[in-house]
């Protein structure tokens, strides 16, 4: 007779949390770059600023539907979008029962904008190459950030090497690629994204037999519907 938990899974897999990590982290270093970038006297300290998203499908959106303002007034900041892609569970590395390792790829899209320039005296400065020279900036910033000695192990383990939550065993920048996001319409901004595929390598848990909670009944009734779907009509006692 099948058992079922009888815990209710209320948590985060390590995936989420590696992800919402390195988010956080590119975006708390890229504040202090500002700060840093304005004691010292930087002409422009907005050139270390990015704002940085997870999980977005068009993150460039916030940049293009915004009204129409003098260039002076926008902000052309590059944005980062953080997102899981996929992740494989070497047998080798872990268990059946409770842990196994992950191996995972997040992609950390960099979104560089920019608008055609009329110069002063005469010419102008393409908006494309502008827009290159913004997303260049950010995977700068980005790649550092992340591949930081303060950073080996993404900050999830102890100054004594002892595992915080995931257990991050190590990272990996794996590639970085140039691509052009698919833009819905026509707009003013030029737009270029380039992509750094970082590896990720940590712990995933199972969850366990709970021995104080002892299941005692189930009745579980398994049937098909006529179009294969299964119908499960279960009955639990736990006494």
């Amino acid at each position: 007779m099948p058992t079922v938990l009888t815990a209710l899974i209320d948590k985060q897999d390590n995936f989420e949390v590696v992800r919402d990590q390195i988010a956080a982290l590119i975006n708390l270093n890229q504040a202090a770059q500002v700060i840093l970038a304005t004691a010292a006297a930087e002409p422009d300290p907005s050139l270390w600023k990015l704002r940085v998203f997870t999980e977005r499908a068009q993150p460039w959106e916030q940049v293009l539907n915004e009204p129409e303002k003098p260039l002076a007034e926008q902000d052309l900041s590059p944005i980062v979008n953080v997102w899981y892609e996929n992740g494989t569970f070497p047998e080798a590395q872990g268990d059946t029962v409770k842990r196994q390792a992950h191996t995972a790829t997040y992609n950390v899209d960099v979104y560089g904008f920019g608008i055609d320039q009329d110069v002063v005296g005469g010419g102008h400065i393409p908006g494309d190459l502008t827009a290159v020279r913004n997303a260049t900036r950010g995977i700068r910033l980005v790649r550092n950030i992340l591949m930081a000695a303060e950073n080996i192990y993404l900050q999830l383990r102890n100054k004594d090497g002892a595992a915080l939550g995931p257990g991050v065993w190590q990272r990996w920048v794996q590639s970085i690629t140039s691509f052009q996001p698919d833009l819905a319409s026509e707009s003013a901004h030029a737009v270029i994204g380039i992509r750094l595929a970082l590896r990720v390598t940590f712990n995933e848990y199972s969850p366990q037999v709970d021995e104080s909670n002892a299941l005692e009944t189930v009745h579980v009734d398994v049937q098909r519907a006529s179009d294969g779907m299964l119908i499960v009509d279960a009955e639990y006692d736990f006494t």
